[in-house]
């Protein structure tokens, strides 16, 4: 039935879609580039290649449109009746070895620093904060902040918007493409890069720096997504301006706890281009097999997410994955595999993932803290001292970068893995 086999390929749609619609712009643009193109999905739709080119196109874009559509849940789906109930096994592409699976256990204990006493310039407060960061990120480098300054009208505000980008048709999510030569964008399952163990997960990344007058997110907004989410633009950029905030008077307190200049952190990231990434995990009607991201330690410096309450961020602590309980009032702080070397290897990057849930879909707002990309990193030199080795060569945010977009897939080894190529590209240089 066709209704059933399309049923079937629900969880392709991510990969499917991408190569339909660029199959369409294709054929609209260059009627005779498609004789050298074969669809990898629908072979047979390469015997359409001497059909006149405008029947093609209204043929595709009927086709893909309803094929979405349909794979995105914006069809009727009672038409279907009990098909639904039937719903096949998960393309082989999302599903996760059994490895990464392993069950949660249990709550993590994550230390919640109140900042308003350290916002305040409490001298006190302050180093009660500093000791409990440096007691965590000695371990595994994850804790929540209260009372941080950014205002949690804003933060619901930034939600809505993203939830409106997120309720477009996939054609237009799919008009602002996350490509191999660019960070930022919208990835269907980041199936742009990789064609197995994909995550159960849409993003929408863009970039923010303040060294400008220019209002980067609101422009980025506006000239990639459309004037329709010029005010999606105007309230991210409210939120990376608060983010930003946040991340250097952060960088303040990691200094503290590490007996180092109050300043040395944050002036080394106050002119970087930092990351922001918006992300949407589906339900899933198989959430057993696959994750909506799997295991890995951010590569950037610390990370400061904002997540609902459907809950699904575990963290690999004590041998275990613990689940780190949400809190609407509450934002998560990561250590990055950046801030790792940084504090000659004194603070972890933790391994972290994300799940998915079968009846709630889950949304998280997610701030990279990022250096300019051109300057050298280096732990301080009394740091260096007091521990008596470096741990780590110096390298630029850009090296890091690099490695992670074009050579090699985030996970737990990323930062061993980025030394031994930084160390052997220099020594064949």
């Amino acid at each position: 039935m066709l209704f059933k086999d399309s049923v079937s390929l629900i969880p392709k749609c991510f990969l499917v879609g991408d190569s339909l619609f660029r199959l369409s712009l294709c054929i609209s643009t260059t009627p005779y580039a498609l004789h050298k193109t074969r669809c990898p999905v629908f072979p047979s739709l390469s015997s359409l290649l001497d059909i006149h080119q405008v029947f093609v196109v209204k043929f595709l874009e009927s086709f893909f449109v309803s094929f979405i559509n349909f794979c995105l849940g914006e069809m009727d789906l009672s038409l279907l009746g009990s098909e639904v109930d039937a719903l096949p096994h998960l393309s082989t592409n999302f599903i996760w070895p059994k490895e990464y699976l392993v069950d949660v256990q249990g709550q993590l204990q994550v230390p919640v620093v109140n900042l308003d006493g350290f916002l305040r310039e409490d001298e006190e407060a302050t180093q009660y904060a500093a000791k409990l960061i440096r007691e965590v990120c000695s371990n595994h480098g994850f804790f929540q902040v209260i009372n941080h300054g950014v205002d949690s009208r804003l933060i619901r505000e930034a939600h809505n918007q993203i939830d409106n980008f997120f309720k477009l048709p996939i054609r237009r999510k799919l008009s602002v493409p996350k490509t191999l030569a660019s960070m930022w964008g919208y990835s269907g399952a980041h199936a742009h890069r990789f064609s197995s163990k994909l995550p159960w997960k849409e993003t929408l990344s863009f970039p923010y720096h303040d060294n400008t007058l220019e209002h980067v997110v609101t422009n980025y907004f506006k000239s990639n997504i459309g004037e329709d989410f010029e005010q999606a633009g105007v309230i991210f950029q409210k939120y990376c301006d608060g983010m930003k905030q946040l991340g250097l008077k952060l960088m303040e307190l990691l200094a503290i706890s590490l007996g180092v200049d109050r300043l040395h952190y944050r002036e080394l990231f106050s002119d970087g281009c930092s990351i922001m990434r918006c992300n949407n995990y589906p339900s899933c009607h198989q959430p057993s097999l696959t994750l909506g991201t799997g295991p890995h330690c951010d590569p950037t410096s610390i990370t400061i997410l904002h997540q609902d309450l459907v809950g699904g961020l575990h963290v690999f602590a004590d041998n275990k994955w613990k689940m780190v309980q949400p809190r609407l009032d509450a934002l998560v702080v990561n250590i990055g595999d950046t801030f790792t070397a940084l504090s000659n290897g004194r603070y972890k990057s933790c391994l972290h993932r994300a799940v998915v849930n079968k009846y709630k879909e889950r949304k998280s707002l997610a701030f990279f803290l990022c250096p300019k990309e051109d300057k050298v990193l280096r732990a301080p030199d009394s740091v260096v001292g007091m521990d008596g080795t470096k741990q780590y060569p110096d390298f630029t945010w850009s090296d890091l970068l690099h490695f992670t977009q074009k050579h090699y897939r985030a996970d737990q080894a990323t930062l061993p893995n980025f030394i031994n190529w930084l160390l052997s590209s220099k020594t064949t240089n």
